[in-house]
């Protein structure tokens, strides 16, 4: 969905990428439904990929990472610091709040700024067999992270 809301809102072209099968499949059908013909989509693994041959190359990264859980502490800062390691400018992110000093520390830590735009909500459904509820409301950041010479 990001990668058609940038599109729509007037990106030249569009690279999806996502691990998911599914994912892309919706993303096919919108592009369908839409007529929108400037997104490239790519299915692979967004951290162990040939994407970081491409160093400053995206304008632009949106991304949605995946919470981390028990399972995978730390995913969501693996996945921000290859958009930063991607893009020429800005990267736009959406992370649990409870994260909000962390992402703080990192962005100091890798000399970048950054900060939160906007604060939402979001439904997160149950998706692994240990989540005990169907869905879960959480408190989510939107970051704006930037190199600073812009």
């Amino acid at each position: 969905m990001l990668s058609l809301g940038a599109s729509l809102l007037g990106a030249g072209t569009v690279v999806a990428v996502d691990i998911d099968d599914n994912a892309l499949e919706v993303l096919q059908e919108n592009l369908e439904d839409t007529g929108v013909t400037n997104i490239d989509a790519v299915q692979c693994n967004f951290l162990n990929s040939n994407f970081c041959r491409c160093d400053h190359y995206f304008d632009t990264v949106l991304m949605n990472p995946p919470f981390g859980t028990k399972h995978n502490a730390g995913i969501d800062m693996k996945f921000l610091k290859m958009g930063l390691d991607l893009t020429s400018d800005s990267v736009f992110s959406l992370h649990k709040s409870s994260t909000r000093s962390h992402i703080q520390k990192k962005i100091k830590e890798w000399g970048v700024k950054g900060s939160v735009i906007a604060e939402l909500r979001y439904n997160l459904p149950a998706t692994y067999k240990f989540h005990r509820k169907q869905t879960r409301d959480i408190a989510v950041d939107l970051w704006r992270i930037h190199h600073p010479n812009l």
